[in-house]
């Protein structure tokens, strides 16, 4: 008898302590970023709010025009780094234009949920 693990089988494992915390610090940070979303949305009005909802939307709007992991632009619509520096560069920059810095904030959002729920990203195909 064989005891072969399936990817069935990787896929249903207890996190660790370690993975536990990271999931709850990513969910109390997608609490905390839909919270200022929110709160910027409402003090700016329509245009951050659907700025806020449309990168909010990303990923998702992504995998309909065909995007599929692990390819190039699925790693890219699914990365912290890139929405971290709109939201980063938008407060110390020049720039003053609000749904900018809701979009960031949206898709910052987007992934600190998917992260939380832990669906990170694909490693292989």
């Amino acid at each position: 008898m064989t005891t072969e693990r399936t990817h069935d089988d990787a896929s249903q494992h207890v996190p660790t302590a370690g993975g536990r915390l990271r999931k709850i610090g990513w969910g109390v940070l997608a609490l905390f970023l839909a919270a200022f979303a929110v709160f910027e949305s409402v003090k700016y009005g329509l245009p951050t709010t659907a700025a806020t909802l449309a990168f909010f939307a990303l990923p998702d709007l992504a995998r309909l025009a065909g995007v599929r992991p692990p390819g190039p632009l699925y790693h890219v619509v699914h990365r912290v780094w890139i929405p971290l520096a709109v939201v980063v560069g938008y407060s110390f920059g020049p720039i003053v234009w609000p749904p900018l810095f809701t979009a960031g904030l949206g898709w910052l959002t987007r992934i600190a949920v998917e992260r939380a729920f832990g669906r990170g990203l694909a490693q292989g195909g």
